[in-house]
């Protein structure tokens, strides 16, 4: 029984070198989408219609944020010195702004949020287009999104980049 392990085992290995020894001549490339959704022109350029876009509201959430701290302010040092029936109703008065005012910011970041993920969809749904065409390219048999660590040689991230920018891509390493 010991020879018949001894013999498949090195069956094994016999039949796994091949396939090991293709593998180690293949071409890997790594990707990192978070710089690419953080540097990359299309990136940027969905930033600033986001923050244009947004820009009114968040300027009028701004003023809404101000006069409710001016009114708490007023409630604050002028509670002791006005009547108990003005001072509820200032307070409820405040409390409702208040209320209005945490409802339209919550309505506010998720709208925000929405409209980032569908940009950003698009400038990633764009480099994942770029991506396939490069493997197809550069005869790439595998590209990694993300790793925990990738050595620079295997990394296309500015090589994508530049493809998205309309430039054209530096000769394969």
């Amino acid at each position: 029984m010991h020879k018949k392990s001894i013999a498949l085992s090195a069956l094994i290995l016999l039949l796994a070198a091949p396939a090991g020894a293709a593998l180690a001549q293949g071409k890997i490339g790594v990707v990192q989408i978070e710089r690419i959704v953080r540097d990359s022109q299309p990136a940027l350029r969905a930033q600033k219609k986001l923050e244009v876009e947004f820009a009114k509201r968040e300027a009028e959430l701004g003023k809404v944020a101000d006069q409710l701290k001016r009114t708490q302010d007023e409630l604050e040092k002028d509670s002791v010195t006005m009547p108990e029936a003005t001072r509820r109703n200032k307070e409820r008065d405040f409390n409702t702004f208040n209320v209005e005012f945490q409802r339209k910011q919550r309505e506010y970041r998720e709208d925000v949020n929405q409209r980032r993920n569908e940009e950003l969809g698009q400038v990633i749904e764009q480099a994942n287009r770029i991506i396939r065409q490069i493997a197809e390219s550069e005869k790439y048999d595998i590209i990694f999104q993300e790793a925990a660590y990738a050595n620079p040689r295997i990394d296309i991230t500015d090589k994508v980049i530049k493809a998205m920018e309309g430039k054209p891509p530096a000769a394969a390493k």
